[in-house]
């Protein structure tokens, strides 16, 4: 890990309490939700993390606490530094919750909106919290480990005729 990004991160660590691990010289640094909005801000305005290069949420259902990371990559051009954080959400039942960045960083509006859409982790405070990938009739968020898995068996020469007689044809 690079000298600034160590000094960045022991920052955090006493400012925010947050734990942090190395892994192949790539930074990742856990906030508690309800520090998320601060520290982002701190990291952008203080320590020059001026890019939210990505974010996308991680499912580890059956563990329910907790369920799920939502993760923000952040970049310092200036500085040529990346630092990833992760926000462990717990399930609480069907709707987790963290509090919108979308105030620090513009990039998160639709980014925050896809998350919603694909796992169902709501972000308080969201200026339009709506889906943005599936129908807005669509149940459920099929990125979910328990979200049901669609099924077509494979047609081949010895089984045709019984799945021939399964599919849906355009009526006449």
């Amino acid at each position: 890990m690079d000298n600034k990004l160590e000094k960045i991160v022991q920052v955090l660590q006493e400012k925010f309490n947050t734990r942090a691990e190395e892994f192949r010289g790539e930074a990742h640094v856990f906030v508690d939700a309800a520090q998320v909005v601060d520290a982002l801000t701190f990291l952008r305005d203080q320590q020059g993390f001026e890019l939210l290069s990505a974010m996308t949420a991680v499912d580890y259902w059956p563990q329910e606490s907790p369920r799920f990371h939502i993760i923000y990559q952040l970049t310092s051009v200036a500085n040529n530094l990346s630092l990833t954080v992760r926000v462990p959400v717990p399930a609480d039942g069907n709707q987790p919750e963290v509090p919108t960045v979308s105030g620090v960083y513009a990039a998160a509006n639709w980014r925050e909106r896809e998350v919603w859409d694909m796992f169902g982790v709501r972000f308080a405070g969201h200026p339009d919290m709506r889906r943005i990938l599936m129908p807005p009739d669509w149940d459920g968020h099929p990125l979910r480990k328990d979200y049901p898995l669609g099924y077509e068996e494979p047609q081949f020469t010895f089984n045709y005729e019984e799945i021939n007689l399964r599919k849906p044809y355009a009526k006449k």
